[in-house]
C-alpha cells in the first residue's frame, strides 16, 4: 500500500493507493476524522459490478445512482445529485462518497462543493483515468455545451482512495483511455514511465497488478507533487494540461459523445508534439517515440470528419485562454515542459490535419 498527502488551502488530505484498499475505506475515513454519516454517489454500472465491497463503508441508506459518461457531465446531473442531497436531509457533517470514474467524480465534488457552501467528499475512483489524474487535485465541474469544464470549483477531497483491483472489470477501451494519461506523464515528469509501458504492455493489458499498480502510483505521486505545489493553476499545474488544449477542443467540437477523455488526449498529445518539433521546441525522438507508444495502445477514434475550424473555435473558448492568451504546454524534453503563449492559429490548424483532421 502506498499512501500520499496532498496540500489542499482547506488541509492536507491523503491519497492511498494498493489492492485491497476499498475493504479498508471505513477504516481509513474513520482515521481521517470523517463524520459517521456516509451518502455513497455511483453509476448503475459501476454498482452492478462493485456494490458489495463499498456496501463496508458503513452507507446508511441506499446509494445514489446517476448516470456517467462525458454527456452527462452537465448541470443536469448536478442537479440530480442536489435534489438528492436534499431528500436526504444531509447537513454539514455528511461525507459524500464519489464511488465511479472520472464524470462522476467531477460531478459528485461539484455539487459537494456547492452543497450547503461545501461538504466533505471522498474519492473512490474505479478507472485508471480517474485513479492517476481526475481523483487528485480537488478539479471539479461540468461540460458547457460550447466547452469542456467549464462550469465548476476547486473542492479538494478529504481522501481518495485508489483500488487497481477494480480495474479488472474494466472494459479494454475504458482501460486504455486511462493509458494516455500515463503517457502524459511520462512526457512531462517521469521519462521512466515511457519505457515501462512499452517493455510491459502485455502485462499491463491482462491488467497484471505487479505491471499496473506502478504506473498508479507513479501517477498519483506526480499529480500530488504538483498540485500541493500550485493547487490553484497558477503556474507549475499548468503542465498537467499537455494534450489538453487540442485534446479538451476535439470533445467540444463532436459534442462529448465520440471520445473517452483519454483517447482525445492522446489526440491533443501528438498535436501538441508536432507543434513542438515544429518550433524545434521538442526533440523529434520524443515526438517518434510517443507516436509509435499511442500506436502500439490501439486504434483511437477517427477524427477524419472533424473540422479543423471547429477545433480553433472551441480552443478560443477553452478555460486555459487567460486575457486574450492561451497558455499552451510543450515538451522541451522528455521530462521538461515549456509554456508557450504566442500559439497562432496557423500553427494550431497545421498540427490538427497533421494528426486527421479535414480543412
Amino acid at each position: 500500500m502506498d499512501r500520499l498527502v496532498v496540500s489542499a488551502a482547506t488541509g492536507p488530505y491523503s491519497v492511498v493507493i494498493g489492492n485491497g484498499t476499498i475493504d479498508a475505506l471505513a477504516t481509513e475515513m474513520s482515521a481521517a476524522r470523517l463524520g459517521a454519516r456516509r451518502l455513497l454517489i455511483s453509476s448503475p454500472r459501476v454498482w452492478d459490478f462493485h456494490g458489495p465491497r463499498f456496501r463496508k463503508a458503513g452507507a446508511d441508506r441506499t446509494p445514489i445512482l446517476i448516470e456517467d459518461g462525458e454527456r452527462y457531465k452537465n448541470l443536469n446531473s448536478v442537479a440530480r445529485v442536489l435534489d438528492a442531497l436534499v431528500k436526504a436531509e444531509a447537513d454539514r457533517s455528511t461525507v459524500i462518497i464519489a464511488v465511479g470514474g472520472g464524470v462522476i467524480g467531477d460531478v459528485v465534488g461539484f455539487a459537494a462543493a456547492t452543497y450547503l457552501r461545501g461538504v466533505p467528499v471522498v474519492h473512490v475512483p474505479t478507472t485508471l483515468l480517474a485513479q492517476v489524474d481526475s481523483a487528485i487535485g480537488g478539479k471539479t465541474g461540468v461540460n458547457h455545451p460550447l466547452g469542456k469544464n467549464l462550469i465548476g470549483a476547486f473542492h479538494a477531497p478529504s481522501l481518495v482512495v485508489a483500488d487497481p483491483v477494480v480495474l479488472e472489470t474494466l472494459p479494454r477501451r475504458e482501460f486504455r483511455a486511462g493509458l494516455y494519461e500515463v503517457i502524459k506523464y511520462g512526457v512531462i515528469a517521469e521519462p521512466a514511465l515511457l519505457g515501462r509501458m512499452r517493455d510491459t504492455l502485455p502485462a499491463i493489458f491482462n491488467r497484471d497488478g505487479d505491471a499496473v499498480a506502478p504506473l498508479v502510483a507513479a501517477s498519483c505521486r506526480i499529480k500530488a507533487a504538483v498540485v500541493s505545489a500550485d493547487e490553484r493553476e497558477s503556474g507549475l499545474r499548468r503542465t498537467l494540461n499537455f494534450g489538453h488544449t487540442v485534446g479538451h477542443a476535439l470533445e467540444a467540437a463532436t459534442k462529448y459523445k465520440r471520445f473517452r477523455h483519454g483517447e482525445a488526449i492522446g489526440y491533443g498529445m501528438l498535436a501538441a508534439l508536432a507543434i513542438g518539433v515544429s518550433r524545434g521546441i521538442t526533440p523529434k525522438s520524443l515526438g517518434e517515440e510517443v507516436d509509435a507508444l499511442i500506436t502500439q495502445l490501439g486504434p483511437l477514434p477517427s477524427v477524419a470528419d472533424i473540422s479543423a475550424k471547429d477545433v480553433l473555435a472551441a480552443i478560443k473558448r477553452d478555460k486555459k485562454v487567460v486575457s486574450g492568451t492561451l497558455h499552451f504546454i510543450a515538451a522541451a524534453d522528455r521530462g521538461k515542459t515549456v509554456e508557450v503563449t504566442d500559439l497562432s492559429d496557423k500553427e494550431i490548424a497545421a498540427a490538427v490535419k497533421k494528426i486527421g483532421l479535414r480543412t
